[in-house]
């Protein structure tokens, strides 16, 4: 009866020894995550001063204004490739910026525009062309886009207004000066190209 008592006491005590340290783990655990969770917000908080006087400011999640961010770049990409004049430099200037922005499916396409004698027209024809982005669709999920645009061309001798349409996919890249929103565009294509009007100037 004696050794049975003892043997259900240390039974007991077992119990409650693994009992309690299972409960030291779980505190312990709810313990970090919940200082896990207030570093990360206070990570998110910075105080700006205003006149010594600090103002608490929220740092936004990147996620959240991933989309603006997206059109943002391709809106730029395609005015720095198209928006042109008639001055070599100028788009000399222009193009290196976009290669920032894209893969090198935007170099190719650039020299398949040189090759074609594109931008040589633009010089021997005084053109200016003018960008206007209509709409940019974006499937986030596959990170895909379609850019729809018009395209002023104005030459000496009359004006021609042309609907571009592209796409393409947007690649996560580490921010930098030349890079601001952290993205690359990727196999990119023209679909689109075509003449809309071709408005003739009075030559006097």
């Amino acid at each position: 009866m004696i050794i049975k008592n003892i043997e259900a006491k240390i039974r007991l005590a077992t119990i409650v020894s693994v009992g309690s340290l299972l409960t030291a783990l779980i505190i312990v655990g709810m313990n970090c995550f919940y200082a896990f969770r207030l570093v990360s917000n206070a990570q998110k908080s910075i105080y700006l001063l205003d006149n010594n006087i600090p103002i608490l400011a929220r740092q936004t999640d990147i996620q959240m204004n991933r989309p603006a961010e997206y059109r943002a770049h391709v809106d730029l990409f395609h005015s720095l490739f198209f928006s042109l004049t008639p001055d070599d430099k100028f788009m000399e200037y222009q193009m290196k910026k976009a290669m920032y922005l894209i893969d090198e499916s935007g170099m190719q396409q650039y020299n398949d525009l040189k090759e074609k004698g594109f931008f040589n027209s633009i010089l021997s024809s005084s053109s200016v062309l003018t960008l206007q982005t209509d709409s940019i669709a974006l499937d986030m999920p596959h990170k895909y886009f379609r850019y729809y645009g018009k395209l002023k061309i104005d030459r000496r001798s009359s004006t021609v207004v042309r609907s571009l349409v592209t796409e393409g996919y947007l690649k996560d890249i580490p921010r930098s000066d030349n890079n601001p929103h952290g993205v690359l565009i990727t196999n990119w294509k023209t679909l689109e190209n075509k003449d809309l009007q071709d408005v003739e100037k009075n030559s006097f």
